[in-house]
């Protein structure tokens, strides 16, 4: 189901530079379990039992849910990082089956996605190289995702000797660097405080637009998801299905102040809430 725009006729909450065609990111009656315990041969917990949506070009969709709701393990098979137990998950109309090229991942933890011991540069470097990108490209490339995100001038710096919210550019940075067409995020901002994380969610709106990628981005915090998204996929209680995506009609550019003091943003959060907390 598709939810019709609470704040404006007609409902068009899709961003203007959203692309046609075929989806970047589909799951297709995605169902995904685990052995209950973890242990082989035990019954099963159901994590996600029927999840279908598509991610257009441009799109930025966000995905909420209540806790236990399946959201990270939903990010995980959109990456390629474990396969559905039944349905599919498509990268651009193919099958996936590991995690494509084109593909970048931030997840919340990012003091355990960077490597303390290499500088800011070699963190952002080291999928380059891997990918084969020559030593001059990965110098340019490094220096523009740096200044995309603030941060010109700390590459020779290492990840510990920065506050937490700059480690989070830094692994921001380092995939836009190989320039993905899908940018997956799972809770990013989760663990920064308040005016950092206002400050993140801006930076990624910015970053969106200068390299015209799509993003998917998994959050518990309903007013992020509403500042940020053209969608928002709305999850159930365990097993997650999709409750509703509703669509996200607020001007854009959107600002912390001008955006959230709108009245069409407190009826999203009402709305999202009910379907939050439904049972």
């Amino acid at each position: 189901m598709i939810s019709r725009d609470v704040g404006a006729p007609g409902g068009a909450g899709r961003a203007a530079h959203a692309g046609s065609g075929v989806p970047v990111v589909s799951l297709r009656h995605v169902r995904k379990s685990y052995p209950a315990g973890g242990r082989a041969g035990a019954a099963e917990r159901l994590a996600l039992a029927d999840v279908t949506f598509d991610v257009a070009r441009g799109e930025f969709a966000c995905v909420v849910g209540p806790s236990g709701a399946g959201k990270t393990t939903l990010l995980r098979c959109l990456a390629g990082l474990m396969p559905p137990t039944s349905g599919e998950a498509l990268f651009e109309g193919n099958v996936l089956r590991r995690v494509p090229d084109r593909v970048g991942v931030v997840f919340q933890d990012y003091s355990r996605s960077l490597y303390p011991w290499l500088t800011v540069n070699r963190n952002i470097a080291l999928p380059l190289k891997v990918r084969g990108v020559d030593k001059a490209t990965r110098a340019k490339r490094i220096a523009e995702v740096l200044a995309s995100v603030g941060l010109a001038g700390v590459g020779r710096q290492y990840p510990w000797q920065l506050s937490g919210g700059m480690q989070q550019r830094v692994a921001i940075a380092r995939s836009l660097a190989y320039r993905p067409d899908l940018l997956l995020m799972d809770e990013p901002f989760a663990s920064v405080d308040a005016q950092t994380r206002f400050e993140l969610e801006d930076l990624i709106l910015r970053v969106r637009d200068e390299f015209n990628v799509t993003v998917v981005f998994v959050t518990h915090d309903i007013d992020e998801a509403i500042y940020l998204a053209d969608r928002i996929v709305v999850l159930s209680a365990s097993p997650g299905v999709v409750a509703e995506i509703v669509d996200v009609a607020l001007p854009r550019p959107r600002d912390q102040i001008t955006t959230k003091s709108d009245e069409r943003f407190a009826r999203y959060r009402q709305k999202l809430l009910g379907l939050v907390m439904a049972r």
